[in-house]
């Protein structure tokens, strides 16, 4: 993939911000105190669609619109991803198709309904649903927006920027992988502003493909992803997002859905914030990695908090 640049990320900034005012990174006390570190959270859960997905599609919707591309566009998603660009598209009037899983959050469905994103339901999990978007691609000339692109990495790069600007000596950023692009935001906001913080990828041990392709530098598919933390469960990585995650991350660790549920009642007990399980997953990963993180400066990426009442009812019952 292309290098991105400090100029790329500030123009991509300026348009987010043109947006939004940015999200705001908090250092909460209780979290400190329970981890035995400095622990900052970047709220990505405060942006207007609820996640960080919204940079990436501002920044890839754009640079269509001012092509005049303004035809139909195609996606699949678990939820975010589909929210950002119906969202960034209906800002340039521009009719995109969403598709979907069945079983998809019922809550992340209405949303991008709302948000202006023609839904259909297809397949069993994000895989599925992804081929049969490109299927409709070429059977209804739409155009066939990806779930990972050099634009949508530079656009959700630019929470990295605001993280890393605001505390630029932090030791290590824990963010959450899905497919690629939030980790691959981060890794090239540091070193675009050359910093030396290290960045540790974070997975469901029930969709440990990035884990795997981590540890053998090329992508490994897995038969399943089947996790109720929709917004990481990938089966088949993304070869760009391997490339940059292998040479730029330090490592890729891998949690339990009980660990990433005990995260989402720690963020409500210690923050009063909602995360939904991939919002969560960093903080599990700095959970489990407490003893070797003792006394050091850390960040984690709450990436977003769009899910269902049931299913954050359920966690917070610890039925989960």
């Amino acid at each position: 993939m292309e290098t991105i640049t400090l100029s790329n990320l500030e123009q991509a900034q300026s348009l987010v911000h043109s947006f939004f005012p940015g999200t705001p990174q908090y250092r909460w006390p209780l979290l400190c105190e329970r981890l035995g570190c400095e622990v900052w959270v970047k709220h990505e859960n405060y942006t207007p669609v609820g996640a960080f997905k919204i940079r990436g599609g501002l920044v890839f919707v754009k640079d269509r619109a001012d092509k005049s591309e303004v035809g139909g566009m195609i996606t699949a998603t678990r939820g975010n991803h589909g929210q950002s660009i119906a969202t960034a598209a209906s800002r340039y009037s521009i009719p995109v198709t969403i598709v979907v899983p069945k079983g998809n959050s019922v809550e992340k469905n209405n949303a991008m309904r709302a948000q202006g994103g023609k839904l259909i339901e297809f397949g069993d999990d994000f895989q599925a649903a992804s081929d049969h978007a490109a299927e409709l691609a070429g059977r209804e000339d739409l155009y066939r927006l990806p779930s990972f692109h050099p634009l949508l990495v530079r656009g959700v790069g630019t929470y990295a920027l605001e993280l890393l600007q605001a505390q630029p000596d932090l030791d290590t950023i824990y963010v959450p992988i899905g497919m690629g692009s939030g980790a691959c935001g981060v890794i090239a906001a540091r070193d675009a502003l050359g910093l030396k913080t290290k960045v540790v990828g974070v997975v469901c041990d029930k969709a440990p493909a990035y884990a795997l392709s981590f540890e053998a530098g090329r992508p490994v598919e897995t038969e399943t992803a089947d996790t109720w933390a929709d917004g990481v469960a990938c089966r088949s990585p993304m070869a760009e997002a391997v490339e940059m995650i292998h040479r730029g991350a330090d490592r890729v660790v891998t949690v339990s859905e009980a660990l990433i549920a005990e995260a989402m009642r720690v963020y409500f007990t210690d923050t009063h914030n909602l995360a939904e399980g991939a919002g969560a997953i960093a903080l599990a990963a700095l959970m489990q990695e407490k003893e070797k993180m003792k006394n050091k400066k850390s960040a984690v990426i709450l990436t977003g908090g769009n899910l269902d009442l049931e299913l954050y009812s359920r966690v917070l019952k610890g039925e989960i």
